[in-house]
């Protein structure tokens, strides 16, 4: 199996950690990773993207209308970075309203489960339930149990669960 991915975000949304657990997914399962990010004014709110090659490549680049999918954290930064995923790739976007690709309000899900910084892992529940990625249910949890600080784990797996739950009741 061989999939590109992109995550795209702003500074502080965790683009880099959903990356890491992507790809420790991955490596978890024995597959080949490559991971690259570019973070700009990151630190001031500016957009930050990240890219993950699962199988067999060489660059962790991905040009343009290469990526199969793509989780924005941001629904903004799918503007900007909407055409590295190709025609038929799955986009999965954190926003309110209606749109191109599934929609999940993952911030408002985060803030009912009390943290908003967890939207980034109700995002990648969801990105999981409707099999957007190669990795399924399991092989995630084994990946934020490995990369989580002890005491966030339990609420990490819940974050990541909610968002499974919510992409069930929106299928």
């Amino acid at each position: 199996m061989r999939q590109q991915i992109i995550v795209s975000g702003i500074g502080g949304q965790g683009v880099l950690f959903l990356t890491r657990l992507i790809a420790e997914a991955a490596v978890q399962a024995g597959r080949p990773v490559l991971t690259a990010e570019t973070h700009g004014m990151a630190q001031r709110g500016g957009s930050v993207l990240s890219t993950l090659k699962v199988g067999a490549f060489k660059s962790p680049l991905i040009r343009r209308g290469g990526a199969d999918a793509g989780l924005f954290l941001h629904g903004p930064t799918l503007a900007l970075h909407r055409s590295l995923v190709g025609p038929d790739g799955a986009l999965i976007v954190n926003r309110e309203e209606e749109g191109e690709g599934v929609g999940v309000d993952a911030l408002g899900l985060a803030r009912k489960a009390g943290n908003p910084l967890l939207a980034n892992l109700i995002l990648l529940g969801c990105a999981v339930q409707v099999r957007a990625l190669f990795c399924d249910e399991t092989e995630v949890e084994v990946a934020i149990r490995a990369l989580s600080p002890e005491k966030f784990v339990a609420q990490n797996l819940e974050a990541f669960k909610i968002g499974i739950m919510h992409s069930k009741t929106q299928m």
